[in-house]
């Protein structure tokens, strides 16, 4: 099967999820998404912010409804990092590719800005879904993780549920918007799966023996 056919079916999926189960079904996928899952919330919130267009849904509640789900995918790698420690990390953080200068990146990272680390990190794209790991391995105060993690994530949601609540409005009286709209979902995709393929390479050379 071939990328665009790949993405095809998630983007046909993640629309079906939502269109199904509204709100709720934005909270699960960002959930899912916040959870260390590669499931691009750059598609998700576009889509959910086309139902907007459509009058299915309010733009407040959609934005809410994906901070929320932000929080509670977190509380997989936060409390894993938490309660499983340094040790837990470095056994299957391999399996990610993050080794454990990376760890002591990222330590020394809270040491210096605390939750600030959250709150800026959330507003960014990639990054914002491993955050909570160094969050839990810091031992961040529980309470105000997730406040940050809420704070950051909803205009995150906010954002890109707004741009596509633009482009919804214009979907069917402008053929060339539609287009336009496929093909950024499209070259999101492909960033998405050279930079994963760039980190991959470059942690691996960097873990190689010499």
């Amino acid at each position: 099967m071939s990328l665009t056919s790949h993405l095809s079916a998630v983007a046909a999926w993640i629309v079906g999820v939502i269109a199904a189960g509204g709100y709720w079904g934005v909270m699960l996928l960002m959930a899912i998404e916040s959870a260390c899952i590669p499931l691009p919330s750059e598609i998700i919130m576009p889509f959910a912010g086309y139902l907007v267009s459509q009058g299915r849904l309010e733009l407040f509640w959609v934005a809410t409804a994906g901070a929320l789900g932000c929080n509670l995918g977190s509380i997989v790698g936060y409390e894993l990092a938490r309660f499983g420690g340094r040790p837990l990390v470095e056994r299957y953080g391999r399996y990610v590719l993050l080794s454990a200068h990376d760890l002591d990146r990222a330590e020394t990272f809270f040491a210096r800005f605390g939750g600030l680390a959250v709150l800026i990190c959330r507003l960014l794209p990639v990054v914002r879904t491993f955050i909570a790991v160094p969050a839990g391995l810091a031992r961040m105060n529980l309470v105000r993780f997730h406040a940050y993690t809420f704070i950051g994530s909803w205009p995150f949601c906010y954002a890109l549920a707004y741009a596509g609540m633009r482009l919804g409005a214009a979907w069917d009286s402008d053929p060339r918007v539609k287009a336009l709209f496929h093909r950024l979902d499209l070259a999101i995709v492909l960033l998405g799966v050279i930079f994963v393929i760039w980190f991959a390479v470059h942690k691996l050379r960097k873990a190689r023996p010499r």
